[in-house]
């Protein structure tokens, strides 16, 4: 049996986010584009004889072994699949994908267990099963397990698969600060109600034959309504640094998830390359990226 993976872990973006309502559980109901693109946590994975689970990664201020989420992702599978009892896993993980900043850094890591688990174990588990433990650890995690473009309904696994967005590039940009996903959905409780961002119209471009960057792609301006929920002082950064990629040449700009990172997309790579952003923060130059085959 092979022993050891390594696995790339994926990061997201919301190219438009609504929060409809609370739910009687305690969750809310969201409608999000979600969009994987090439941003990526390198995840290395080491089946064990000892039923213990071990996580370590690059970045001395994140949870180790199962108070990570990888580390929790790693527990469930072994449970599920019968087999915490007599296999363990050792996970080092290299970070890449800016922590707290919206991109589901740590729940695509999660995700990136359970793809290398379920290869180097090749247990009977089923993509339902798959799934059921994706949801168990967090709602970004289904949509991370295998990534794309889609809508994402529900507290965000429902997923319908969209259309792959045109070729483009993408400019992601990490300001010197972090957002507490919490805080801001009780502020969205608060108001009571949120505006659309347009997500309606940017599914009908990309469900339409003629989907092209530039103006015929962007429905018009798209949004976060996160973006409304924080604190003035944020919010007037994050304002700044749309405004500055919308400057550089970027077709449409908005948050991710919670924030605080804010992306722009632009007609290539090279667009978002030359765009030089770095005095608003860190800044990461990506591409989209299709479905994961399994």
């Amino acid at each position: 049996m092979t022993r050891h993976m390594k696995e790339r872990a994926f990061a997201k973006l919301n190219l438009s986010l609504d929060v409809l309502a609370r739910r009687r559980d305690g969750y809310h109901d969201l409608r999000t584009v979600m969009q994987s693109v090439d941003l990526c946590d390198e995840v290395n994975i080491t089946i064990t004889d000892t039923p213990e689970i071990r996580v370590r990664t690059d970045l001395p201020d994140l949870p180790t072994d199962c108070e990570n989420l990888a580390g929790k992702a790693a527990k469930l599978f072994l449970e599920r699949a019968g087999l915490s009892g007599e296999l363990g896993a050792e996970i080092y993980i290299t970070k890449r994908i800016p922590d707290r900043a919206g991109l589901a850094g740590g729940s695509s890591d999660a995700a990136a267990v359970l793809r290398a688990m379920d290869a180097l174990l090749k247990t009977d588990l089923t993509d339902g099963e798959l799934y059921g433990m994706c949801l168990d650890l967090g709602s970004d995690v289904p949509f991370c397990l295998y990534g794309g473009t889609a809508l994402a309904e529900g507290r965000g696994e429902v997923l319908t698969d969209l259309p792959p967005i045109p070729d483009c590039g993408i400019l992601i940009v990490k300001p010197d600060f972090s957002v507490s996903t919490p805080v801001l959905f009780a502020e969205l409780d608060k108001r009571g109600s949120v505006n659309s961002t347009n997500t309606d119209a940017l599914l009908n471009a990309l469900l339409s034959d003629h989907a092209k960057m530039g103006s015929e792609w962007v429905p018009g301006p798209l949004g976060n309504v996160f973006k409304e929920a924080l604190p003035s002082l944020q919010r007037g950064v994050v304002e700044g640094v749309e405004g500055a990629l919308l400057d550089s040449g970027a077709a449409f700009v908005t948050m991710t998830g919670t924030g605080s990172a804010v992306f722009g997309v632009f007609p290539t790579l090279a667009d978002a390359r030359e765009a030089d952003l770095t005095s608003y923060g860190k800044t990461f130059a990506v591409c989209p990226i299709k479905k994961l085959k399994r």
